[in-house]
């Protein structure tokens, strides 16, 4: 589903990303760890197509990625991709439901089409509830769930998550963790998640580690 070759990025005179091979299979759920600053983000920024790399190929679902532009990697970001960040970024103005379906209406869905989907993955978040409510209404856990759900609102091929339980409690952390899993098995999704969490990192099919620029499995 994710390939990654020889991938490359500097900021200023500081090599961050040496040349990092991955391979990620379909309905693989995959973690990566590092210490603060080891360049966990920027790849997973550069596989989101979020930052430019300075060399190497990221393909995506059989797509050459690191050569889109413009419009094209607009569509394919919002189609393709899911991203879910330590604090959702959630728009406040808008309920759980509105929040979740605004990748929906940018891929060109109609509103009771894009409704329909976001309730049944409301649903299967179990915020059935909270739909009409906005995030300052919701606890961090639920906030995050609601993000998860906009993610997944367009059916990508890859959902990554950039320490999506750093700011929750141990309690809501755990039911996240879960639900990735839950996710998968449902839908079929694939997941990369940066994480400093050692107990996610564990339960993932794979944990591999960034040091020195480069991965270590």
């Amino acid at each position: 589903m994710v390939r990654t070759h020889n991938i490359h990025k500097s900021f200023g005179t500081v090599e961050v990303l040496k040349g990092i091979d991955l391979h990620i299979a379909r309905e693989e759920i995959v973690s990566i760890e590092g210490a603060s600053g080891a360049g966990k983000s920027t790849l997973l920024h550069i596989i989101g197509t979020i930052e430019r790399l300075d060399k190497g190929d990221v393909f995506i679902d059989g797509v050459k990625v690191s050569t889109l532009s413009g419009k094209a990697l607009s569509h394919f970001r919002n189609s393709s991709i899911g991203f879910v960040f330590q604090f959702h970024h959630l728009l406040p103005e808008f309920t759980a439901l509105e929040n979740v379906c605004i990748p929906a209406f940018i891929a060109g869905k109609t509103k009771r089409e894009a409704e329909k989907q976001a309730l049944e993955l409301l649903l299967f978040m179990d915020l059935n509830s909270r739909v009409s409510h906005k995030p300052s209404e919701l606890s961090g856990g639920e906030q995050q769930r609601v993000a998860i759900a906009r993610a997944l609102i367009n059916h990508p091929a890859v959902i990554l998550a950039d320490e999506p339980s750093g700011n929750l409690d141990s309690k809501a952390a755990d039911k996240l963790h879960r639900l990735f899993f839950d996710l998968r098995n449902t839908f079929g999704q694939t997941f990369i998640i940066v994480t400093h969490n050692k107990v996610l990192a564990a339960m993932a099919d794979r944990s591999l580690e960034i040091k020195d620029g480069i991965i270590n499995t």
